[in-house]
């Protein structure tokens, strides 16, 4: 296979391209750096699209190497002919390979296999000759007797037969492959209540029927979930005389014969008990990858929204990780997340333990200049909201509150990476810690937990663990590289993340940087054990040195292209002085008038997309590409569910996108949904082409269920 024209043709490139991408991934280079540092090289493709590439690359190298050894499986039977040889060459997807070999694959004991051990494969090619002038089929069994072999009557004979031409129907690829499209186009999933008279979530999937072809996936997640919990029963339904006639094509002669209803009567049963029931459990298998494939590109764009959150810099914050019975965590981190403060507090006991909480968290924030409060939203974080409101109200100093998802946070806080971070604190106050840091860098804090504990998405754990695991890895890497890391304060867990380092390599950083202090320069990466020339080509570009003395090595300009750089400034008649006193307005206009983009490029020795970069970055220095985004809503009240009125405008912010909706946080204990239909005035299909994770959004309250605790809201006309 021409691995470079297949996947040009289906990511609508050019061969040249994918050729390239390959080339550059089997040199073992990362999917940032190609996306980043070899733009000229594959025609500026994105991060995503490489890694679309990237995973179709391995799908067909395991779709080829399958066709070999099915290829010399069956050469090795000596039944290969040409024939076969064309279909397995044709074969476009691992199923019709598998077709392919299914008749050639050893079997495991079956009727039709006890029937030929028994002798009864001749009768079975007689019967299914269906010759025109042909005995009776039981006629023809007749002689097939053999007490010995345990073929008692004819009649017994004449089904050992019938079972061989079933096995061979149902092992037909021809009829596989026509009945799977039919079903795919005509099918229909049906669920049915296993337990009718038990309520559960899943009533509404109680009597159900939908179409193959409209099934949402989040409603396949939903049946399969209460298919394996025990209150649904699932199948795939066809109209029987749709599926059997597409086996009857195949395997009847259009002469009639006395043989002719054997056939049949074979055909039906190969139908009933081999290849629908086959094809029902492939359609499900297919509907759910489908599903799983869907939910976990949902989980990925939530991830990736909330990941890029912009970070509130330059802030002392007080992290409240709330509670009733073992009280309220709080801990105060400076502007560089270094913990000044913890303690205990009690705000939802007595009224002295409340005096007592509310002096303490006065003193912390006169003491420290606290200007901002993060609050977890776990247990009691309502009353939490209420007790922080309350004493913003009575400082009156410009102290504001934010509401802080805290998934995840339990789960680093007893990890041995939060152990080693913090070893003299308890677990609970280690999530204080995590609360407050997560508002000033959710980037760095949130790469500590495993990204299937952070709860942006929907059935995260239903999915295939691999499979989630690889596509949620790959955001967490691509946004680290499209932020960069200060290699000089980030901790092994953010390094790990940076393009061609590992996890090992990452200690030794943190390690080198103990033993020798800061890092002067991209150049000193060189002397970190385990990090070679590859390595560094890698990630020097991702990391960013602050302290150092050339300025290039605070950017996202990668070494290799630091000559072209000074030579652009000396061309434009610019120094290292104007960069670093950002004097460089006039740089853009200047290449300008040396005949563009292209004609700079050209002079200074590299490809006009590096050389756009370059510009970028020159100007904007160290620029963060999250503080161009919507900072968060800082709140200094609180609302409550009993406040809020149909027709009510609020300002919130999403928390979380699914396939039906959008959940937003508008200040109450309980996010409201914005279900889809509600997220415009136009028709959308899909809820995270109108919003993401993080967007700060006008809202109107709907309707307000006080006893379940739902909010209904819209984005219509708000």
């Amino acid at each position: 296979m021409d691995f470079a024209q297949e996947l040009a043709q289906q990511f609508h490139l050019q061969k040249w391209q994918t050729e390239k991408v390959i080339e550059l991934i089997d040199e073992g280079n990362t999917i940032p750096f190609i996306a980043r540092y070899r733009k000229e090289a594959h025609g500026s493709l994105d991060d995503q699209m490489l890694r679309e590439i990237s995973e179709r690359l391995e799908y067909l190298r395991s779709l080829e190497k399958r066709r070999e050894e099915v290829a010399a499986a069956i050469t090795e039977a000596g039944a290969m002919t040409e024939e076969l040889s064309a279909a397995l060459g044709k074969a476009a997807t691992l199923a019709e390979i598998e077709d392919i070999y299914r008749p050639y694959r050893p079997k495991r004991k079956t009727r039709a296999s006890v029937a030929k051990e028994q002798g009864l494969g001749p009768l079975a090619d007689a019967i299914f000759a269906q010759e025109k002038n042909s005995p009776e089929p039981l006629e023809l069994a007749g002689p097939y007797v053999d007490t010995e072999k345990g073929v008692e009557t004819p009649e017994d004979a004449l089904a050992g037969a019938l079972d061989i031409i079933a096995e061979t129907a149902s092992d037909n690829a021809s009829i596989r492959k026509r009945l799977r499209v039919v079903a795919g186009a005509h099918g229909v999933l049906v669920s049915k209540a296993a337990k009718p008279d038990e309520d559960s979530v899943y009533a509404p999937y109680y009597d159900f029927k939908e179409a193959l072809t409209k099934i949402a996936g989040h409603r396949v997640l939903a049946v399969n979930r209460g298919e394996k919990e025990g209150f649904l029963k699932v199948s795939v339904e066809l109209d029987r005389t749709k599926g059997m006639n597409i086996v009857l094509s195949e395997m009847m002669k259009p002469v009639s014969s006395p043989c002719s209803d054997a056939v049949r009567q074979a055909c039906e049963d190969a139908y009933d008990r081999l290849i629908f029931p086959a094809i029902e459990r492939e359609i499900r298998s297919s509907l759910t990858e489908t599903a799983d494939d869907d939910a976990v590109k949902v989980f990925a764009v939530n991830l990736h929204n909330l990941l890029m959150q912009p970070p509130i810099k330059g802030r002392v914050v007080m992290g409240l990780d709330p509670g009733f019975r073992t009280g309220c965590k709080v801990a105060v981190v400076d502007a560089t997340g270094r913990v000044l403060d913890t303690g205990v507090i009690y705000p939802t006991h007595s009224e002295a333990k409340v005096r007592e909480a509310e002096e303490t968290v006065k003193r912390f924030i006169q003491k420290h200049g606290v200007t901002v409060i993060a609050i977890g939203n776990g247990t009691a974080s309502r009353e939490t909201e209420q007790f922080a409101a309350k004493i913003i109200r009575e400082l009156d100093t410009g102290v504001s509150y934010v509401m802080v998802s805290e998934a995840g946070a339990s789960v680093y806080s007893a990890s041995k990476l939060a152990a080693q971070e913090f070893p003299d604190f308890d677990v609970t106050l280690r999530s204080a810690v995590s609360i407050a840091r997560r508002l000033q860098d959710p980037l760095a804090e949130l790469v500590k937990i495993d990204p299937q504990a952070i709860g942006v998405g929907q059935y995260q754990h239903d999915m295939p663990k691999k499979q989630l695991d690889e596509a949620l890895g790959g955001v967490v890497e691509d946004c680290v590289n499209t932020v960069g890391v200060d290699l000089n304060t980030a901790s092994p867990s953010l390094l790990e993340k940076v393009a061609g380092v590992t996890p090992a390599v990452s200690k030794n950083i943190v390690k080198y940087r103990e033993e020798n202090g800061a890092f002067r320069s991209r150049k000193d990466l060189l002397a970190v054990p385990k990090l070679g020339p590859k390595a560094f080509e890698q990630c020097a570009g991702f990391l960013r040195v602050p302290e150092s003395a050339d300025l290039l090595d605070r950017t996202a300009v990668h070494p290799e292209s630091y000559g072209a750089a000074r030579a652009l400034l000396k061309l434009c008649g610019f120094g290292a002085a104007d960069v670093a006193g950002g004097s460089l307005a006039p740089l853009k206009d200047k290449v300008e008038t040396l005949g563009g983009v292209e004609k700079a490029a050209e002079t200074v020795g590299v490809g006009a997309p590096t050389l756009s970069d370059i510009i970028s970055e020159l100007l904007r220095p160290g620029r963060d590409p999250r503080d161009e985004l919507p900072k968060p809503v800082l709140r200094t009240d609180v609302l409550k569910i009993e406040d809020l009125k149909p027709g009510m405008e609020l300002t919130g912010t999403v928390r979380n996108v699914v396939d039906f909706g959008a959940f937003v946080d508008i200040g109450v204990h309980e996010d409201g949904l914005v279900h889809i239909s509600q997220l415009g005035d136009r028709f959308i299909k899909r809820a995270s082409d109108a919003v993401k994770v993080g967007d700060v959004v006008k809202v109107r309250v709907l309707s307000v269920d006080i006893k379940k605790q739902r909010i209904s809201l819209t984005m219509k006309q708000a």
